[in-house]
């Protein structure tokens, strides 16, 4: 049987890296859908109402399947948390509450008038639709986010005995919710959800456009995955630098509130100068590999890149090691997962521009390097998420509120190794399956292909509507 520390973790990081995949298409999936909407209702073009329609499935089976994961998470707080929960409850429970009657609500409302009544509601009222249930998601991750965030760089609160320990008690309600971690992480999360959207949409185009393109097999409304895959290079060539340019930023900001994450994301044990950043690095045995040092590794990179990124432009700015701090967190996972993070950063920047390059000079629907490139990218941008908050949490380590609370003291007293062990094992097969089945629904919907002919919505006009989006009510 695990440690039920160990194990209350494992089912913790197991139940999130598969529940932020739903999320990360809903949220994703967000713009694209307003955008389809918009475009639907001014034009009048068939185009767009398959891109509508079909693209809306796949948000509405992420947003159910992600319901479902996602409140299970918060019933982990209290099962396998519950020390956590009685120390920051006061704090936590206001944006999680928050995000259940604010978000939820508003994106749950509006989804049924998005997927149901476009046939029962006039143009205004379905545009609105539209945008409700894109906020709703958005928001969703502006209150989750200022929950996190807050574990990262606390403030606006202050410890106060009660019944023989310390619990936090919110002194500041603004400084805690508008914490300085919060609007990095929210920009980059947000950017990644539809970074990793777009990198699934011009997959499945370049798919569609390979087998008809290339291979000259006949694909039936190829038009619709070719304008599929467009629409997503144009939204993967602004998404792709923007992540880096930001990402530069978020690094700079966890060196100066984090120096314990940013010294395990470079594997920087002596406090020292000069420190390179590599690009790409290899491990030249296992001891590397297990337990990576920043100047014993072999690998591409910026000599004094590590100290320059920290200090925002000196190269011999020194960064303080993690010998200095006494615990320090899984350094090999921090590190790689943050190499392999940054390596598909700039892969998908490679992408974008070699995508929109090829459609400038007329190539786009024969390159079938780009388009193998392109499948095999397909779901790289949620496992760039993956990779992300790995380094977030796992850095983090050894306490799960900064400089307030370890990890190990926030698992509930009463859990035993045995009962954590169990619920382990139970919420792998259950988490598992809901995804299996997730994987199955939307391969079903791909294969259904969009909705054609007199499935589409018969719209009489002779053009582009005058009154836009305020057309008949």
């Amino acid at each position: 049987m695990f440690d039920p520390v160990i194990a209350s973790r494992l089912q913790f990081a197991l139940t999130t890296i598969v529940h932020i995949i739903f999320p990360v298409m809903s949220m994703g999936l967000a713009p694209f859908l307003v955008y389809f909407t918009w475009k639907e209702i001014r034009s009048g073009e068939p185009i767009y109402e398959q891109l509508r329609r079909f693209w809306t499935k796949i948000f509405a089976i992420s947003f159910v399947v992600g319901t479902v994961t996602g409140i299970v998470l918060e019933f982990e707080f209290g099962t396998n948390f519950a020390a956590f929960s009685t120390v920051a409850g006061e704090l936590f429970g206001g944006p999680l509450a928050l995000e259940g009657m604010m978000a939820f609500m508003l994106e749950a409302t509006f989804l049924g008038v998005f997927v149901f009544g476009r046939d029962r509601v006039g143009d205004k009222l379905y545009f609105v639709s539209a945008v409700a249930v894109g906020l709703g998601t958005w928001l969703s991750a502006v209150w989750i986010l200022i929950a996190n965030s807050w574990m990262q760089t606390p403030q606006g609160f202050e410890l106060v005995e009660k019944g023989g320990r310390e619990i936090v008690t919110l002194t500041d309600p603004m400084a805690a919710y508008l914490n300085p971690r919060f609007p990095y992480m929210f920009v980059h999360m947000q950017n990644a959800a539809v970074l990793s959207v777009a990198l699934f949409m011009a997959g499945l185009g370049a798919y569609f456009v390979f087998r008809h393109h290339v291979w000259e097999y006949p694909i039936e409304n190829v038009d619709f995955w070719e304008t599929t895959l467009k629409i997503a290079l144009i939204a993967l060539v602004i998404t792709a630098p923007l992540q880096a340019i930001h990402g530069d930023l978020y690094a700079r900001h966890v060196y100066e509130t984090q120096p314990q994450k940013f010294a395990a994301m470079e594997a920087v044990w002596e406090t020292d100068s000069y420190v390179p950043e590599y690009i790409v690095a290899f491990p030249t045995s296992l001891a590397d590999l297990a337990d990576p040092k920043a100047k014993e590794i072999f690998g591409i990179g910026i000599p004094g890149g590590a100290s320059w990124l920290a200090s925002g432009g000196d190269p011999q700015a020194t960064i303080v090691g993690l010998n200095e701090y006494g615990e320090a967190p899984p350094v090999a996972i921090v590190f790689w997962s943050f190499r392999l993070m940054v390596a598909l950063g700039f892969w998908f920047i490679l992408l974008g521009f070699w995508g929109v390059y090829r459609w400038w000079r007329g190539e786009l629907l024969e390159d079938d390097l780009l388009h193998k490139s392109l499948m095999l990218s397909t779901l790289l941008g949620i496992v760039a998420v993956e990779l992300g908050w790995i380094v977030t949490e796992v850095g983090r380590q050894p306490w799960v509120i900064q400089g307030v609370l370890k990890t190990t003291d926030g698992v509930s007293p009463g859990l035993t190794g045995a009962e954590a062990t169990t619920t382990l094992l139970g919420f792998a097969l259950v988490y598992l399956g809901l995804l299996a089945l997730y994987t199955y629904v939307v391969v079903r919907i791909i294969r259904g292909g969009p909705p054609t002919g007199e499935e589409l919505r018969v719209v009489e006009r002779e053009g582009p509507s005058a009154e836009g989006v305020a057309g008949d009510d």
